[in-house]
């Protein structure tokens, strides 16, 4: 992919700023509804201004400051992940990640070597181990971790982090920690033991260390092509100062933009969103917890556990919320994992709709995330209150299967029912994908990938349906319906790629090779097909703003 100035512009003009440039993009192949035999598009004012035709695109060569000669590549609206924990995530990138450890040993191992090679750290943090994937199925104890880091202070989330395993030196500092909900003397900790010891934990970290892991994650998510993130925070999750930094953060520095998302309950909790600058009081406002920490709130106990989870909030807080919400002129939002948990929340959301009517319910779309155990009856009060799904389809690819996660706790027949994304999109349910970071890492094709080629075959999307749950799904979970598609007067929000050849891709594993009758209108995207290699980021702009640009372009 190479650049040129045009003839006739001075590039060094101090009022011709990036975001306000006019930049012609050809020779490629450009992804829009608008044409799907589009080689080129004209981007004006951080907005797409045109897409066409290489032939048309002569035209425009004199009136633009820069010319991109696409050399083939791809161009795609820029992915929106919409679930993310950044700070964390950026944590999780320059900090111990446990995501890879086959066994409870090769975990201690890891362990003992980041503490040696961070002796000035006033905590030690560290994600991702999951004891389920181990042989014998154990986390480590508190006396294995008390060793492996000389007694200092260490905090440990599970791969779900709705648990963790701590040191006896970080326990000290809760006060009062043993007498908490969820505190277990030798076993990973839950409920409002788990949130105090993490407060505790993150509380230790500079705001430099913050701001830095911050900038990582966001550096990272904008060289896989992601242009815009949703912010899941709240008192439970991370503290104000930290979502306040990362707003400032995105809006002071170019990267990809930060959709905030702040999860406090009642109008006391509506008026703290406002007051932080947070789309809505939404994201993870916990009904319940995970099913891998068996504290999915559950109809009928786990199958490997005699009880049903955790519930932190019933049918009436549910409503309550939602009638605050909707009277504020906020989105509400759930997290919601477990059959009961998103039962819940539909009975909620229907006496809710009875105080405030259901068109003033319906127009604020309110959203639920996770949504994993979800029936026939939940499915439609989804569709009937005009709840958006933010849903994760790498939680399928990593604990789905005969042999996952999903079946250990739920034996096999309500394991195959999880995360029916078809049935979703077919009873018009509105679709977001995320990747709830750290819990998956950021990978915004490899998600398309997990839900066209769903453990569950009834489950299946097509690829096209996929990507648009990962790209304009994003933008309209919040109430963007102009955003997310590359046609003229949509933000210039967009990512390149290098790829194999652009197919057609159904969810029943069919691919059709591009069709030549302009009447389907049907823009291919990549092979995606498991095996086949994914494409490879060449740069990511944001409002017209380069954002990110490959070692490799």
């Amino acid at each position: 992919m190479s650049e040129s100035t045009a003839p006739g512009t001075d590039s060094r003009d101090p009022q011709a700023t990036e975001d306000h440039r006019t930049v012609l993009l050809r020779g490629g192949e450009v992804h829009s509804p608008a044409d799907p035999f589009a080689t080129a598009m004209v981007v004006e004012r951080g907005h797409v201004a045109w897409v066409g035709s290489e032939g048309a695109a002569d035209a425009f060569t004199d009136g633009v400051d820069e010319v991109v000669d696409l050399e083939g590549c791809l161009v795609t609206p820029a992915f929106t992940d919409a679930h993310v924990h950044t700070t964390a995530t950026g944590l999780a990138l320059t900090g111990l990640d446990l995501t890879g450890a086959r066994s409870l040993d090769e975990a201690l191992v890891l362990v003992r070597e980041h503490a040696a090679s961070r002796p000035d750290d006033t905590v030690l943090l560290g994600h991702g181990w999951d004891a389920a994937r181990w042989p014998g199925g154990r986390p480590p104890t508190r006396g294995e971790l008390d060793e492996a880091v000389g007694g200092r202070p260490l905090y440990l989330s599970r791969i779900d982090v709705h648990s963790a395993v701590a040191t006896t030196a970080l326990l000290d500092l809760v006060p009062g920690v043993t007498g908490r909900t969820g505190f277990h003397p030798d076993a990973p900790l839950t409920g409002d033991a788990h949130h105090g010891v993490r407060a505790a934990a993150l509380g230790a970290i500079t705001p430099r260390q913050r701001t830095e892991a911050q900038r990582a994650a966001l550096r990272h998510a904008a060289s896989l092509g992601i242009g815009s993130v949703h912010e899941c925070a709240g008192p439970e999750i991370s503290d104000e100062g930290d979502f306040t930094g990362l707003l400032r953060l995105a809006a002071d520095e170019a990267g990809p933009r930060v959709v905030g998302y702040w999860a406090e309950h009642g109008a006391e909790g509506v008026a703290r969103a406002r007051e932080l600058g947070a789309v809505g009081a939404a994201g993870d406002l916990f009904v319940d917890g995970a099913l891998g920490s068996h504290t999915a709130r559950l109809h009928e106990p786990y199958a490997d556990a005699a009880h049903t989870g955790t519930a932190h909030l019933d049918a009436v807080d549910v409503a309550a919320h939602v009638v605050a919400c909707t009277e504020a002129g906020l989105q509400a939002g759930f997290h919601a994992i477990g059959d009961a948990a998103v039962a819940a929340v539909a009975d909620g959301m229907r006496a809710a709709a009875e105080r405030v009517g259901l068109a003033r319910v319906r127009a604020a779309r309110h959203r639920v995330e996770h949504a994993e155990m979800l029936t026939p009856d939940t499915i439609a009060a989804f569709a009937e209150f005009g709840l958006t799904a933010s849903v994760q389809p790498a939680f399928d690819a990593l604990w789905g299967g005969d042999e996952g996660m999903y079946v250990q706790r739920l034996g096999a027949e309500r394991a195959r029912t999880l995360n029916p994304f078809a049935a979703l999109l077919r009873s018009g349910v509105p679709l977001a994908f995320g990747s709830d970071s750290p819990v998956t890492p950021l990978d915004p094709w490899g998600t398309i990938r997990a839900a066209a080629f769903h453990h569950t075959p009834e489950h299946r999307v097509s690829v096209r349906a996929a990507f648009t749950a990962h790209t304009r799904g994003g933008w309209r979970a919040y109430g963007r319906d102009d955003a997310g598609v590359l046609v003229p007067g949509a933000p210039a929000d967009y990512a390149v790629w290098r790829t194999a050849d652009l197919v057609v891709q159904a969810p029943d594993d069919r691919v059709a090779r591009w069709s030549t009758d302009p009447r389907s209108g049907t823009p291919g995207l990549p092979d995606l097909s498991p095996g086949a290699e994914l494409p490879a980021c060449l740069r990511t702009v944001v409002g017209g703003r380069t954002v990110f640009v490959g070692p490799d372009e």
